[in-house]
């Protein structure tokens, strides 16, 4: 009997437990700065891969210039995919940290926007296999004399291409990601509302530019990169701030404390 007293105490002491508890000492302006370090991490290497890297070594329309750069720099171009996987790493984590500031607006949206990135990192993982499969063409191995250079370039050119639009339909889910955070933020009161707001016009670019490349490709490419401007702001300012700024404590734990934990 008293044992199971003590069992019904320990689950009633759980339910009293807040919701956004954090795992460990350290405080949520603290979760929020490292969160924006990692998120300008991300930032960074996307931006050197998409600029130093593919837009270096793809040639668009041309397989032979672009199966040509892409052999006679095969060390950048592997360095690129180990980047990008790195980056992955870093989204992994931001996506927690998010998770634990946000989920005192909302543990349903909270995870709710977790489940949208997780689904993007996961077909981006996926899809960085695409860039594995452009070398395959370009070695040396016998069975590959079955086929011309020209075909060769070509293979390795369609792989690189189908990156693009593999990359497009993540950022669908990247999409719906800003966009549920961005209503989290505004509803934060920790946060300045303008970030959620900028993190909204973010996912309503995604959405319009992944769209049109697999609906109308001719108007994505006369939209493209300019749509995506609004995005890089608000994704960067957000991250700006969370390095130097990082959420009011106060206000946080004051709205952290209106939710329990309601265990079964």
């Amino acid at each position: 009997m008293i044992g199971s007293r003590m069992d019904r105490s320990s689950v009633a002491g759980r339910k009293e437990r807040t919701i956004t508890e954090v795992p460990s000492d350290m405080s949520p302006r603290t979760y929020a700065r490292i969160g924006g370090a990692l998120y300008l991490v991300i930032i960074a290497l996307g931006l050197f891969g998409e600029s130093f890297i593919r837009n270096r070594l793809i040639v668009s329309g041309d397989a032979t210039a672009t199966a040509a750069n892409i052999a006679s720099m095969e060390p950048l171009w592997r360095f690129g995919i180990a980047a990008e996987v790195f980056l992955l790493l870093c989204a992994v984590t931001l996506t927690w940290i998010f998770y634990l500031l946000l989920r005192p607006v909302s543990g349903d949206l909270a995870l709710l926007a977790t489940f949208f990135n997780l689904v993007s990192m996961a077909l981006e993982a996926v899809i960085q296999l695409n860039f594995i499969a452009v070398l395959f063409p370009l070695g040396k191995v016998a069975y590959l004399r079955a086929f011309t250079p020209e075909q060769l370039a070509v293979m390795a050119h369609l792989s690189a291409r189908l990156y693009s639009y593999g990359f497009g339909v993540s950022l669908i889910f990247f999409a719906g990601y800003c966009l549920v955070m961005g209503y989290l933020i505004v509803k934060s009161g920790y946060l300045p509302r303008v970030l959620g707001v900028l993190l909204q016009i973010a996912g309503l670019c995604y959405l319009t530019n992944s769209f049109a490349l697999l609906v109308a490709p001719d108007f994505e490419s006369r939209i493209f990169p300019a749509i995506l401007v609004p995005a890089f702001i608000g994704e960067l300012s957000l991250a700006l701030w969370l390095s130097l700024k990082g959420v009011d404590v106060a206000k946080w734990q004051e709205r952290a404390s209106g939710l329990r934990l309601q265990v079964p």
